[in-house]
Formats: structure tokens, sequence, C-alpha cells
């Protein structure tokens, strides 16, 4: 017997193929997913015990190269009795696990079930067009934490629904470009409430209670303001000795005074002394050189994740794991201990919930979470911070603009 819980259950009862299935970061999405499958395309039962399926199909899942490489979802799917041997799985149905940079082998599969992990289809890529073509053959549902910030995001879905013929068809019905730039700009959106409409068909929220509290810490820093005011009011790279050519290049300057300010490797000694076990998350290769001076200072065992090196988690009663954003924001999850900080901000709002939920998750022993934001009131950190707080990503050009 599988136990699901109420919310669970609810949210199988909603979702059809084509759906979204949209819950917070440790919330049982895998597990609910399999549900859906397992009930209502396949028609069999969990509770009060397994039953067979009247209508075994097979079963795929798209997912990060990190899940499929550590078989959490042949982990999940075990307790269904499926596996991806077909001989040793309930009723021959085949399981297949694989990344999303794979997606493109799939595209002439038929009559079979997909599950596309960690949601990546946005924008009209490679990617995308795989993702429409398998849609027409099969069914499918997508899950995410972080569905869309714009309308924009959901056309692959749309069009994977049948809403609309291709992209050109939304942007037709829907999108104004801002006819006084140099590039396509989307102005505004037009057709809202159709599109709420569509949104509403496809979105299935799980009403997952979350049991753990939030403690959001900003530890305010220090930082050189007159190497900042170089760059920001003088336009002068100090670490180039050469005049700013871009915005891109002004915000990595003065992001790059404020990150690598004394005051932040003190911080984390001494929220050290607090949480002897701590997971670290930064932007920048030149962070990640300050942060491996932990290991001389601390004198604890200092691992990393990252696009260099992908080491496990430390074991042990003190130790420091290094995480940065692009690579360990997704996909595994830590419940050894309860503090996480962000040695510098992200520009991406889903990014930076994704890498809070490393700890966050529904079988963690802890009731109380924190997460430690180092940051300064330099201008830089200030505007990144207001992003984040309306949900929004930062914007370089209208940051340098002002």
């Amino acid at each position: 017997m599988i136990n699901l819980f109420d919310y669970q259950k609810k949210a199988i009862d909603e979702l059809k193929t084509g759906s979204i299935l949209k819950g917070g970061v440790g919330s049982g999405k895998s597990l609910t997913a399999l549900g859906y499958f397992y009930i209502k395309e396949c028609g069999g039962q969990l509770e009060p015990k397994i039953t067979p399926m009247i209508l075994p199909k097979d079963l795929y899942i798209i997912t990060t190269a990190r899940k499929r490489d550590e078989l959490d979802w042949e982990n999940e799917a075990s307790n269904l009795g499926l596996s991806n041997n077909r001989e040793d799985s309930l009723q021959n149905v085949k399981l297949t696990v694989d990344s999303w940079n794979n997606i493109g082998k799939y595209k002439e599969v038929k009559n079979a079930f997909f599950i596309f992990d960690e949601q990546k289809v946005v924008g009209s890529g490679a990617w995308s067009k795989s993702f429409i073509k398998i849609s027409r053959s099969n069914s499918w549902i997508l899950l995410s934490a972080t569905p869309g910030d714009k309308w924009i995001d959901y056309v692959p879905v749309f069009v994977a629904n049948g809403f609309y013929k291709n992209k050109s068809d939304f942007i037709t019905n829907h999108v104004v470009y801002n006819t006084y730039t140099k590039y396509p700009k989307i102005d505004r959106y037009v057709g809202i409430g159709k599109l709420e409409r569509l949104k509403r068909q496809v979105l299935v929220k799980m009403d997952y209670k979350k049991k753990t509290i939030d403690n959001i810490v900003k530890v305010v820093l220090s930082y050189d303001k007159d190497k900042l005011n170089t760059i920001f009011i003088n336009r002068w790279n100090p670490f180039k000795n050469e005049p700013i050519k871009s915005a891109s290049e002004a915000c990595y300057a003065m992001r790059r005074v404020v990150n690598s300010d004394p005051s932040r490797l003190d911080a984390i000694v001494q929220l050290f002394e607090k949480h002897r076990k701590l997971i670290v998350f930064y932007n920048f290769d030149y962070e990640l050189e300050e942060l491996r001076k932990l290991n001389d200072i601390l004198s604890v065992p200092v691992a990393e994740y990252n696009g260099h090196l992908h080491e496990e988690l430390p074991t042990g009663d003190s130790w420091i794991y290094l995480a940065q954003y692009m690579s360990a924001g997704e996909a595994w999850n830590c419940i050894e201990t309860n503090a996480l900080i962000l040695y510098s901000r992200n520009y991406s709002y889903r990014q930076t919930k994704q890498a809070m939920g490393r700890i966050d998750r529904q079988n963690t022993p802890f009731l109380n979470l924190y997460y430690y934001f180092l940051t300064s009131d330099s201008s830089i950190d200030r505007a990144i911070a207001k992003a984040y707080s309306q949900k929004k990503n930062f914007n370089e050009k209208q940051f340098a603009g002002k």
C-alpha cells in the first residue's frame, strides 16, 4: 500500500493529461505524479492495497541529469512495483528515466505516458519542439514549483494542449511588441482574460501544508564604497583597469566589489558557531576561491557541487557544502542541516527559491529552517533584493539605465 496525503489525492483527482502540477519544493510532486499515472492513466489502485492496472502503458520520465544519475525516480517508482527492466516490472510496464538533454530521443514514442519533471519547456528551442511532438502522441503532465513568470513561458504548454497552432498564433492573438527597440521586446499582452482562463485549465496546485517554519535572516555587511563609486559613477572597471563597455560588465564588477568583501567570509565563520553544518550557495568562481579558505580557517570538511566538481555531501558532526546556484540549485536534498547561507544574491527569483528548497523537505526532522541572506546596503544588492521581494528577476539594463 502507498500512503498518500489528502492534498496529494485531491491533486490526483484534478489532474488530467496536459496539466502542470504545481507544488512547492519538497511537497511530494513525484509520488503524486506516479499516483496519477497508476490510478488515472492505467486504472490501478494504490489504497487500501495495490491492485493491477487495467490499461498498463510504458512510463517515460524526463528530468534533470542529477535526478537521473542518482536514480531518484527509480527509487520512487519501485514502491509501485515499476522498474526499468521490463521483466521485473509490474505488468511488464517499462520505466525509462532520462535527462532533458536527451528528450529528442523520444520524439517517435507513441501511446505511452510522460512525466516532465522540473519544467524546462519555455521558449522555442529544441527541448520545446521535442516536447510538443511527444505531446501529440502520448499522455503527459508537467511538474514544476515555478511554472512561469511571463505569459510567453506558457506558450509550449498551451500549444501542446491544442489551444494555439504554434507560437506565431499565440503572438498574433496576445503580444504587442515595443516599436521603439532595436530588437523584439514585448511591451504588453492583450486578451489577458482568455490567458487566465487557459492557465486555470492546465494548472493544478497542490495545497501542501508546510510543516516547517522559514526564518529569513538578512545579514547586512560592509563593502568598499570608493571602489563601487568608481564603477557606478565613473564607469571604470578597477579589475580590468579600463572603461566599462556594457551594463552587464558594470553589474558584474559591482557585484564583485560587494561579494568579495572580507566581511562575508567573517559572517560565515560566525554563523558556523551556531550551525555546525552549513550549505552555502554562491554565484561566481571568484566567490568560490574565497569560500575554499573556510577549510583552513575552520578546519572542517568542505565539499563542493558546481560545474567543476560534483562531490557528495560531507559526513560527520561539522561540515560546509559549497553549492553553485546554476549547477546545484535543483534535484538534490539534505535533511542533515536546517541552515543555508546565500553568500551572494542570484538574479533569478526561481533559482533562489529552488536553492532554498534543498533543506525544505517533507521528511526533514527540523521544525525551524534558517536562511541567511548575506547582503549590503549597496545599490546593486538593494536592487536585486527588491526584484526578489516582487518575485521578479533582476534586470541589469534597467538598473544600469537608472
